[in-house]
């Protein structure tokens, strides 16, 4: 069996530090770091800096800004996981008296709660938590824009409050709840409230000239659940591999999957970016990216990872505004899946089948529309047109010998097997709809009947 080495070619790490050369010097950034991990392995990494001998490195923090939201959400979905709360729970069950008790914890999640985008003047990231000492002073008076549940509007102060909610439940503050539940399990040491050498400084570069201004470091306070927290690329990557496979330490595979996928209703005309609970969604370059982006005076950051080529992308960098960091982000990972594509995993035959559901697989007809029903790898079954973009799903089984639908149009719809009174099978019911051996057979219960008559040509 050949082994395939998880170092990159050399063409390709030229081609990285490229992409990195071009988005610190163009985006004018005092210093700049990346790193790329394949198959869960760190296989490449490389900085700028406008220092000779002093470019950051893995090891360096910088400030990820909103990244942080994505830590909150896995905490509010450890407490979901462990049944303390349902996602579908107001606000208000668990934490009174914020005065918009009514969203859900599923809304404020993926930032459809229609709560305003930033606290009230003066500016939260520029100065000290401790002028927000209540929740009230995050929330301010407008404290609703846009109706719950109708469109996806990014909250700050949403996040707030997933924060104070940690806190009312775990009964301990947010940033120890985080510590003990994600970073220690992770081995995430080099991710932390406050900044920890080495790190590095925060600066605003002039629009017109090549001049610099440093930024304030502040605590936010109760916004810290928002953006307070600072890493490197090493944690990062530790922490979109448990993102990509889950753990069962910090929330399961399943848990981590319903993370990624979209939850909130999308901008007309914006199909490529949607939010799942606490992570972003992408479209770009004809794959499917997951992660965050992230700023604060002084920083920027973005994750983005590609589960179907198994490679993630972080990069740092410590300027106000500069390069598009997501984008240079998604050109690494875009980089190493097409220069070196994912070498997929052997087939390998299921180690056992039921023949009953074996017998089951093959052309099923809806009316005269003809589908395929095939077994999957995970024990599943598959329904697909034979031709076209018609509908498909997955299905997963049920203890009662039923399946629920997984995804696209049946997603949790139930499939049944309907038998005859002999035990055969009469046909496929699903969500209603009666699926057959033959096109619109007339031994099967097929709604309104077939006409005794058969098919026909065209009669002269």
């Amino acid at each position: 069996m050949e082994s395939v080495s998880a170092q990159l070619l050399p063409s390709t790490q030229r081609a990285l530090l490229h992409r990195i050369a071009v988005a610190q010097s163009d985006g004018r950034a005092p210093s700049l770091v990346a790193a790329v991990q394949r198959q869960g392995q760190i296989v490449w990494s490389g900085s700028r800096s406008c220092v000779d001998d002093h470019a950051p490195d893995d090891n360096t923090q910088f400030r990820i800004g909103s990244l942080t939201k994505t830590f909150t959400a896995v905490l509010v979905l450890r407490l979901r996981d462990e049944g303390l709360l349902d996602l579908d729970d107001p606000l208000e069950k668990h934490l009174p008296g914020t005065g918009v008790g009514g969203v859900t914890l599923h809304q404020l999640l993926c930032h459809s709660a229609g709560l305003g985008a930033e606290a009230p003047a003066p500016w939260w990231e520029r100065t000290p938590g401790t002028l927000r000492p209540e929740l009230a002073d995050v929330l301010g008076e407008q404290t609703r824009m846009h109706t719950p549940g109708q469109r996806y509007h990014y909250s700050n102060p949403g996040y707030t409050l997933l924060g104070a909610l940690v806190e009312k439940v775990r009964g301990a503050r947010w940033a120890e709840v985080l510590e003990h539940e994600i970073l220690e399990p992770l081995g995430m040491h080099r991710t932390s409230l406050q900044p920890q050498a080495p790190h590095a400084g925060g600066w605003a570069v002039h629009p017109w000239a090549d001049v610099m201004l440093p930024e304030p470091a502040e605590d936010l306070g109760l916004m810290a659940p928002a953006g307070q927290l600072w890493s490197t690329t090493g944690d990062l990557l530790r922490f979109a591999d448990f993102l990509s496979r889950g753990d069962d330490r910090i929330l399961s595979a399943a848990s981590v999957k319903q993370m990624r996928e979209p939850a909130a209703p999308t901008e007309a005309g914006d199909w490529e970016f949607s939010y799942g609970l606490g992570l972003q969604v992408v479209q770009r370059d004809g794959r499917t990216l997951f992660g965050h982006t992230g700023s604060l005076p002084g920083f920027l950051a973005a994750l983005w990872i590609s589960t179907e080529d198994d490679v993630t992308a972080a990069v740092l960098t410590n300027t106000t505004s500069g390069p598009v960091i997501g984008g240079v982000a998604a050109d690494l990972v875009k980089t190493v899946a097409e220069a070196e594509p994912r070498i997929p995993e052997p087939w390998r035959p299921l180690p056992e089948v039921d023949p009953e559901l074996l017998a089951l697989t093959g052309p099923w007809y809806w009316g005269a529309h003809t589908n395929v029903l095939r077994l999957t790898s995970d024990g599943g079954l598959e329904l697909q047109p034979l031709r076209g973009n018609g509908r498909g799903a997955r299905f997963a089984a049920r203890p009662d010998g039923t399946w629920i639908g997984l995804n696209g149009y049946y997603a949790g719809e139930t499939l049944r097997v309907v038998r005859n009174g002999d035990g055969t099978v009469n046909h496929l019911d699903l969500g209603s709809f009666v699926f057959t051996r033959e096109p619109y057979d007339p031994m099967a219960a097929v709604p309104g009947g077939v006409d005794e008559g058969g098919w026909r040509g065209l009669e002269v």
